[in-house]
């Protein structure tokens, strides 16, 4: 059996613009067409989402503008090339990979669509050899960036002496929709900010330098019957969120099974699982991951953190809080856990993971 494939780095960045929750709302007060009565029943939303400050590529005053696809995606990809080279520079830095040294370049991103795709800009810019092999993903919304490991991972297992390079890019409020005011939208628009994160991965035979989390395991998981549940729906305006209530109970429903089968494939019991990096998908969706796997506050403390820092990122979002445990925990040496994502299908991408 080949080594298991090692995380080596990670980055994060997001744009310039910060604002409060209590910036948005008043932004959001002369925007949306909704008479006083719901307009205060809206903005109580706002207040129960455990977010406090999230981030855009244009200035508040531009959150909800009107515009067509045609502006919003030069915005977008104006946008997404800048970031995307910023946390892509910044991981192989990190790692002390050069771009040409990698051999699988994975970028993710459901906020916007690039054709040529924003991993071809990327080889132009920076410098990765013609021959590296791409991998855009599209269409796998919250949960892309856990999905993108896990194809890394296959990738490594395969090709042990490679190198892999993850980019995840997500700009949310270049969509958000001003005349569109149901729960799903209002939801979404007190949730998601603009981010951007990437990861290096090298082969099992890589050498070790510093300390390095293995992937031991990975487990992909589509709920039948759940197309309903989450996605976007693309108009001539742009995107239109797709966001059941239910989504919570159903991941609540099977999230513990899993976990179990995971860590099962290493015959790992799940009470022997002490670090859990979980997709911050919102304050619901976090608190009944916790119920279903009897966690405490502490166990999941990073991906609160991220909410509340920067909102729901989609894709990038469990990425981020993955640099949260790499930066800021220190797991013991052969600790275990779980690194889980959510998103449209209904779907979920879970990776077992070994501290060094």
């Amino acid at each position: 059996m080949n080594s298991a494939p090692t995380i080596a780095s990670t980055a994060t960045a997001v744009p310039a613009h910060a604002a409060t929750q209590a910036e948005v709302k008043a932004r959001l007060r002369e925007v949306l067409p909704l008479p006083a009565r719901r307009m205060d029943a809206a903005m109580e939303l706002f207040d129960h989402t455990a977010v406090d400050r999230r981030y855009s590529v244009e200035p508040l005053d531009r959150l909800g503008t009107l515009r067509g696809i045609t502006e919003m995606q030069a915005r977008y990809r104006e946008n997404a090339i800048a970031l995307g080279r910023q946390v892509a520079s910044e991981a192989l830095a990190s790692a002390h990979v050069e771009a040409r040294d990698v051999d699988l370049l994975i970028t993710v991103s459901c906020t916007g669509i690039m054709i040529p795709s924003l991993d071809a800009h990327l080889v132009n810019e920076l410098g990765f050899r013609a021959d590296v092999r791409r991998l855009p993903i599209t269409e796998l919304g919250c949960v892309g960036g856990a999905a993108a490991l896990a194809r890394a991972h296959d990738f490594l297992i395969g090709f042990p002496e490679a190198r892999a390079l993850v980019v995840a890019v997500e700009l949310p409020s270049l969509s958000m929709q001003r005349a569109d005011v149901s729960a799903a939208n209002l939801i979404s628009t007190a949730l998601f900010g603009d981010g951007a994160a990437a990861v290096v991965l090298a082969g099992g035979t890589a050498p070790a330098g510093g300390r390095r989390v293995r992937i031991l395991e990975t487990l992909a998981h589509i709920f039948p019957e759940s197309t309903w549940a989450l996605g976007f729906d693309l108009e001539d305006d742009g995107f239109h969120s797709v966001l059941s209530k239910e989504v919570p109970a159903l991941l609540k429903s099977e999230l513990g099974r899993l976990v179990g089968r995971l860590a099962d494939r290493r015959g790992l019991p799940p009470e022997q699982l002490s670090c859990f990096v979980l997709h911050p998908g919102g304050r619901k969706i976090l608190a009944f991951a916790e119920e279903a796997l009897g966690l405490a506050r502490d166990d999941t403390q990073p991906s609160w953190d991220v909410l509340r820092d920067f909102g729901n990122q989609s894709s990038a979002s469990v990425l981020f809080v993955l640099h949260q445990w790499l930066t800021k925990r220190q797991p013991a040496p052969g600790a275990h856990g779980v690194l889980a994502a959510f998103g449209p299908g209904l779907s979920t991408e879970l990776l077992l993971l070994e501290w060094g």
